[in-house]
């Protein structure tokens, strides 16, 4: 009888692509367009008007396409950071990055409503099938709706590797299948790491303790709950999902109440299916939870107030309108709100090669020189029908950059490899997501900015992304780290499908 191998092998996770339209070299579709026209300008120039003129218009083409092409390891290019500082500094001699509200603010009506991307956002609350209340943000500017799950992650410590990999594939499984959501346009994920007050284990101990218990036990529990505090921390997650107020495209777009009736019956079924990704229990999250989540974003020194006033039974009431901070201030690479400073990060580059499902231990672990973390984990899902054209159309672009030269480059060779890979995956069920990550520190003195910033960029290493600095946008990037549901690319003036053809 032959023997049977029980190894159990840890499985490897990959093949991530950013799909690139075709055209010369590293230039998209439209830089190849641009090169053509400046061309067949320089022929014509060469014709009507002599040699000087035609070379002079041939090296107006080429230095543009050489600052197309020139690209650094952020695939920005001279042109992108250009702009990007030209329009950090038209923002700031107009004076939009910095922010005042309440009664001596500018506002008309004197409230500290939400900056930037969300400050004409209403919050709505409903009841869904089971009765339980459910905040719908509305964001009006790009016809939103979001509602917004609580989860409690079990964590991977004393789990078993098999069920680890079990939570892996089926949070796939519930990332694919958000693609046949009606409506749905975009997903996410935060995950927020804080120092514990301890409030709220001083109030589980007060209320739990047998007054007739030894003497020696007391004090064990009064010792524990005054020190569990020192160093410890609390790591909260949330799940938000934004749906488009029309169901179809050129539809007519739904009011709150058509949306809140259409997602009542659907919510139980989300957060049901949540629970098998190890997401622990999920519910539908609250208004007035979603306020203390916003409120203490902007100015931390507030959740001991409000953990304060819960561990006491006191009622916290905040409206939409009072979890705005009185004062912000953004800078080219950090951002100032009420009292702490953050630094906000994008991720330009996934993992190359295989990693495991513990790749971003490091990175979302609490860490003592920040104060308050928030990695935000960006989905916007596919349905099948455009996922497959897009896989189909990404295959032959990357022919195309293989059969254009003579020598095709080893790049060019593995991206080929891995539009195949991708389009077989698509072809036998797969669900296909875009997605990206924003990472936001924040601490509460300027001096330990740095500090914060070094840790940031030292675990991003080991979970082999890359990160930058979201130099001249620290605003809207601390913004997006927020369960707000906000999808980026339709606050873009440039659409993201102009820029992949770049």
């Amino acid at each position: 009888m032959a023997a049977i191998n029980t190894e159990y092998k840890e499985p490897s996770y990959g093949n991530w692509r950013v799909p690139r339209s075709a055209g010369l070299g590293n230039l998209g579709a439209i830089g190849t367009g641009i090169v053509m026209a400046g061309l067949l300008a320089g022929i014509i120039s060469f014709a009507i008007w002599g040699l000087f003129p035609g070379l002079a218009v041939l090296a107006v083409a080429g230095a543009s396409a050489l600052l197309l092409t020139v690209k650094d390891k952020h695939g920005q290019s001279v042109v992108d950071r250009f702009g990007t500082r030209m329009s950090f500094r038209l923002s700031k001699s107009s004076g939009t990055n910095l922010y005042r509200s309440g009664p001596l603010g500018v506002t008309a009506w004197g409230m500290y409503q939400l900056p930037g991307l969300a400050a004409k956002s209403t919050l709505y609350e409903f009841t869904d099938s089971y009765k339980r209340p459910f905040a719908l943000l509305h964001v009006p500017t790009t016809s939103h709706y979001t509602v917004i799950f609580s989860t409690e992650p079990d964590g991977a410590s004393l789990v078993d590797a098999e069920q680890v990999d079990a939570w892996v594939a089926n949070w796939g499984g519930w990332l694919a299948g958000l693609g046949d959501e009606a409506g749905l346009d975009a997903a996410a994920v935060t995950v927020e790491t804080a120092p514990d007050s301890g409030y709220r284990l001083r109030n589980e101990v007060t209320m739990n303790i047998d007054p007739n218990a030894p003497d020696f036990a007391r004090n064990v529990l009064n010792e524990v709950v005054q020190t569990y505090p020192e160093g410890s921390a609390t790591v909260r997650a949330w799940v938000s999902l934004s749906f488009n107020a029309a169901l179809r495209s050129g539809a007519k777009k739904r009011t709150p109440e058509d949306v809140a009736r259409d997602l009542a019956s659907r919510i139980p079924g989300l957060s049901a299916r949540l629970q098998s990704t190890g997401a622990g229990i999920a519910r539908p999250m609250s208004a007035q939870e979603l306020c203390e989540v916003v409120r203490i974003a902007y100015d931390p020194p507030a959740a001991l107030i409000i953990d304060e006033a819960h561990a006491a039974g006191s009622p916290v009431s905040l409206t939409w309108g009072e979890v705005g901070p009185s004062a912000t201030q953004a800078s080219w690479e950090d951002y100032r709100h009420d009292s702490a400073f953050s630094a906000s990060w994008t991720m330009t580059g996934a993992p190359r090669g295989s990693v495991n499902s513990s790749v971003l231990s490091r990175l979302l672990a609490p860490h003592g020189d920040i104060d308050r973390k928030r990695i935000a984990l960006l989905y916007r899902p596919m349905d099948s029908a455009r996922a497959a054209a897009v896989v189909e159309r990404d295959q032959n672009n990357a022919n195309v950059r293989i059969t254009s030269g003579n020598r095709p480059s080893a790049r060019a060779l593995v991206d080929a490899r891995s539009a195949v890979q991708t389009a077989q995956e698509e072809a036998q069920g797969a669900g296909l997501v875009n997605f990206g990550m924003v990472v936001t520190a924040t601490v509460t003195e300027k001096d330990r900015l740095a500090d914060a910033v070094a840790a940031v960029e030292q675990t991003s290493g080991t979970a082999r992304v890359l990160l930058r600095r979201a130099y001249g946008a620290q605003d809207t990037a601390f913004a997006a780290s927020l369960p707000l549901g906000l999808v980026l690319p339709k606050h873009s003036l440039l659409p993201s499908e102009i820029k992949d053809a770049l």
